[in-house]
């Protein structure tokens, strides 16, 4: 897709690329304002929508009804915290093989998967 520039999504790609905790839109808003004071928080969405359609950017919906975005498109998997809420990236091997798996007793075409692991982050747990 060819795409007109645009300064306020550069922001939104360079804020999201140097984090790791998989920020929310109003996350990105608060953050893309103090370079940008006028952008609107629609805006934010439409772009982060804009970048996740197209694959520069993951959303990931951990069913909290709110989306979080990751600058790491690469195969890799996350932790939701129960507690907290957290959104953390965990360092573990690819499990491309469950498609395979998955496909054994389907008559379709197993194309990807999403998977999320639950609990306790670090914090949490040590606070019980």
């Amino acid at each position: 897709m060819n795409l007109k520039h645009s300064k306020q999504r550069d922001c939104i790609m360079e804020f999201l690329s140097t984090r790791k905790d998989h920020p929310t839109a109003d996350t990105v808003y608060m953050n893309v304002r103090q370079t940008f004071p006028n952008i609107s928080l629609g805006t934010v969405y439409r772009n982060l929508t804009l970048l996740a359609d197209i694959g520069e950017i993951a959303r990931i919906r951990v069913g909290d009804g709110v989306d979080h975005f990751d600058a790491d498109t690469s195969p890799h998997y996350h932790f939701i915290c129960k507690e907290c809420g957290s959104v953390i990236d965990l360092d573990m091997e690819d499990m491309a093989y469950i498609n395979e798996t998955a496909g054994k007793h389907f008559d379709g075409c197993i194309e990807g998967h999403f998977t999320y692991f639950y609990g306790k982050c670090g914090n949490c747990f040590t606070k019980s």
